[in-house]
């Protein structure tokens, strides 16, 4: 049995937390929900590898990583084996049926390259799409039909990835999930735990038949296989992703889409037509370093940046991790940054998005001096970089994507940094041979006008990526690799990812503990404070600074890899099942 194996085997005897009905209802509609579920945390420590390394969120996906780089596999190659094990086996956060954003640092031309693989609204998609009677759908109703899902993006995406950094046969990539699909794998503590809390997932027929064998939610261990998928999967390692979007296999996708009791307009015009597109990473200094994120329609890549130059200005690295003062500043700059961000961030090819005025550093200078030390400044309003603040409308996206994250560093020095998501935990429920589809389109503002009549730059639109909050990130030095990190857990993913790098960057902490220590932040509402942690004796002192405060759980899943003195050194959140192993 392989030491991957061994560490499943230690997953699946952690006690999770579950209420004792077979099904729990699902929380409440919030705008800062949680996208998943919290479960019980493991202790992971700190991963160490001369060569190479992958982290993932599955021990079984890491797996298959470390096989890919193995065999000589890329850093990409790595990452595509991950990728599709993970459509097995965390089924909750991503799949086929969604989409994603990849950062790859080729060590031969020392760039970094971003390519997105972000779903595409139908071409029949209106701006009413969401409305009834002029008001918002409930989130649930949205959510959970087929008028949510968009145009999965993700396979299309790692065959482009593929042919610029590939070296491994495509279709080898696909024998470890292929195999686990046939011979099946054990579920795991959360998997459960997902499957148990989820009332919508088990109210769809053909989900139903496979997550509740005997119509009960599939219990920790049991082995659940997956021939429908292995069928897609085996078809597409041999054919190519032309099997997917076109013929079979995209007739099934778009059929269920419209069967579904709030039919979806989904075509197979729109499957045959997707493209996955590469785009110009967004990237600032930092230090010393180069800090390169996920530019438009992604949000996280400008947030994470502007977030950490205005922490650098106020000199965090002289803060101690646990202290008001810490959470004082991260939270504010947060505020700062998801002002921004809700205002001017879109698809670029509906909408001007200023990326370069967001990130100058004379106006993230000038954002950063509105933190006042002694009192929170409640809600921050947007700046102004380039007079469009009368002209943009503010949105109301859920934003609540369901998503996983994975890092992988080979022999030459080549990296890749990957969040992939299906959004909401489950997706749109809906279940065809063998994967879920997205919710994607729920990422746009249900209204496509604020309260003052003007458009949202992410209101949706024919063809139109939705915003995204993804956050895959990449530091360089010296135009060397040094750092990859990133996360899922919906808007709140800018924060996670953002702590993780000042953790490492600024307060010298090794991978792991920057990426254990507590989450917190602000999305321009409460600062949140991660339940059970040391943060909550600061709640009372933060009101006395001004905040709302929300004490919650804050389940973000970063996985990350940093150069070392001996080679690289890894990280996995504990609050996941996540692995980092290498050689």
């Amino acid at each position: 049995m392989s030491r991957f194996s061994n560490e499943l085997l230690k997953l699946l005897v952690i006690v999770v937390l579950v209420l004792p009905s077979p099904l729990r209802a699902r929380a409440p509609d919030s705008a800062d929900a949680n996208p998943e579920q919290a479960t019980a945390q493991t202790s992971k420590g700190l991963a160490r590898a001369r060569d190479w390394m992958a982290a993932s969120a599955n021990p079984l996906a890491t797996e298959a990583g470390t096989w890919a780089l193995r065999q000589g596999g890329s850093a990409v190659d790595a990452a595509i084996a991950m990728q599709l094990v993970l459509a097995l086996v965390e089924p909750q956060s991503s799949g086929l049926g969604g989409g994603a954003f990849l950062l790859a640092y080729d060590a031969a031309s020392r760039r970094v390259r971003s390519y997105d693989g972000r779903e595409t609204a139908p071409r029949a998609a209106n701006e009413a799409r969401f409305l009834v009677g002029g008001k918002p759908l409930v989130f649930a109703e949205a959510v959970n039909s087929g008028l949510a899902v968009g145009t999965p993006g993700l396979v299309r995406m790692l065959e482009l990835a593929h042919r610029r950094h590939g070296r491994l046969r495509w279709a080898r990539l696909f024998e470890p999930a292929i195999r686990l699909a046939e011979q099946g794998f054990p579920v795991s503590p959360r998997l459960n735990a997902q499957i148990a809390g989820n009332r919508d997932l088990y109210d769809q027929p053909a989900a139903r038949a496979y997550f509740y064998p005997d119509d009960k939610p599939a219990a920790v261990g049991h082995l659940l296989k997956n021939p429908a998928l292995a069928q897609v999967l085996t078809r597409v390692a041999q054919q190519g992703p032309t099997a997917f979007y076109q013929g079979e296999i995209a007739n099934d996708i778009v059929a269920a889409v419209r069967a579904h009791a709030r039919a979806g307009d989904l075509s197979v015009e729109d499957l045959a037509r997707y493209r996955a597109v590469e785009r110009e990473p967004v990237c600032s200094p930092y230090r010393a370093l180069r800090l390169c994120g996920m530019g438009p329609p992604s949000s996280g890549g400008i947030a994470v940046l502007q977030m950490l130059a205005m922490l650098e200005q106020h000199r965090v690295e002289e803060m101690m991790p646990l202290s008001l003062e810490a959470l004082h500043y991260f939270a504010e700059a947060g505020r700062l940054a998801f002002a921004d961000r809700d205002l001017y961030l879109a698809d670029p090819a509906f909408v001007p998005v200023p990326v370069k005025a967001l990130l100058d550093p004379a106006y993230v200078q000038a954002r950063g001096a509105q933190i006042d030390s002694r009192i929170s400044m409640g809600t921050a309003l947007p700046g102004d970089p380039v007079g469009f603040l009368e002209r943009r409308g503010q949105g109301n996206a859920p934003d609540l994507p369901s998503t996983t994250h994975l890092v992988a560093v080979d022999r030459e020095g080549n990296g890749v940094s990957m969040t992939s998501t299906i959004e909401s935990e489950f997706g749109s429920k809906i279940f065809v041979r063998g994967f879920l589809l997205n919710n994607q389109l729920t990422d746009f503002s249900l209204s496509p006008r604020d309260a003052q009549g003007r458009l949202v730059a992410n209101r949706i639109e024919p063809g139109k990526r939705p915003r995204s909050s993804m956050a895959p990130m990449i530091a360089t030095s010296g135009g060397q690799l040094y750092l990859l990190a990133g996360s899922p857990g919906g808007s709140a993913i800018i924060n996670f990812v953002a702590k993780t790098l000042v953790g490492v960057l600024d307060w010298r902490m090794d991978v792991q503990q920057a990426i254990a220590h507590p989450n917190m932040g602000s999305r321009n509402r409460d600062i949140e404070l991660e339940r059970g942690t040391a943060l909550e004796s600061f709640a009372n002192s933060l009101r006395d600074r001004g905040h709302r405060v929300s004490v919650m759980s804050m389940p973000s899943g970063v996985q990350a890899i940093v150069r070392d003195r001996d080679g690289w050194s890894g990280g996995a959140d504990p609050r996941r099942e996540g692995l980092a192993a290498g050689e």
